[in-house]
């Protein structure tokens, strides 16, 4: 059995745990032996513990989501197009375990964590203009997945908090945040419009402080933003 294959078996049998144990090395123990497999097989898998995991279920996400869309007919779309469907596949993926996803941002919120999330944050933006068929080499390649970056993490705390029908408030809210940043070549068609342009980078400190509100932890806050102010000085 592949490597990769272990983690997926390991990380989809973990998923329902975490429910109840968050992100930790006992969901992970109860998964490997729900998986079918001997208790070592987690030391192979995730070396790193519950960072690894983490780590790795974010890209099981952006490789499920890059697999649906191989089965949609993403030449006849508008850049534009691609993206929105990107987005609300990536929510597809993730809407069996929304709570999952829910305690991950949690975890990542950690001040030790925050700069794996901004990591993992950027290989999902990234794998989504891959799929939109972004060749870009120049500062558009960082511009397009900073915008889009901005769109994605304002989205899935929405979407996390979404009770309407089929999720129609989410699509709505990503409708709007596109049409707010997705004007992307207007938006760097001149070094003079940086400025503007950083307001739509998602910032560190925001990022970490939405999560703490919403597990209510007002020290972990105050503590997370102390170290994602640090982390923003020395980007």
């Amino acid at each position: 059995m592949s490597i990769d294959r272990l983690r997926d078996e390991i990380i989809l049998a973990t998923l329902p745990n975490v429910v109840f144990d968050g992100w930790s090395l006992q969901a992970l123990r109860d998964g490997t032996d729900m998986a079918g497999h001997e208790p070592s097989a987690l030391l192979r898998a995730f070396p790193g513990g519950v960072a690894d995991a983490i780590g790795h279920f974010a890209d099981w996400t952006d490789r499920e989501t890059l697999n649906r869309l191989d089965t949609q007919p993403l030449e006849t779309m508008k850049v534009r197009e691609k993206i929105a469907l990107a987005i609300r596949t990536h929510f597809e993926v993730l809407a069996p375990h929304r709570e999952a996803k829910r305690r991950q941002l949690s975890y990542l919120a950690l001040p030790q964590n925050v700069g794996l999330g901004l990591k993992l944050l950027y290989r999902t933006v990234d794998s989504m203009w891959f799929a939109a068929g972004d060749t870009s080499t120049d500062y558009n390649h960082y511009t397009k997945r900073a915008l889009l970056a901005a769109v994605v993490s304002s989205s899935t705390f929405y979407w996390l908090d979404d009770q309407s029908e089929d999720h129609a408030e989410t699509w709505a809210f990503v409708d709007r945040r596109l049409a707010d940043v997705m004007t992307v070549g207007k938006a760097t068609a001149s070094l003079g419009k940086v400025g503007s342009l950083l307001s739509y980078l998602p910032n560190p400190v925001r990022f970490a402080r939405q999560v703490r509100r919403r597990t209510g932890d007002a020290k972990a806050e105050a503590r997370t933003d102390a170290a994602a102010a640090h982390m923003a000085e020395n980007i």
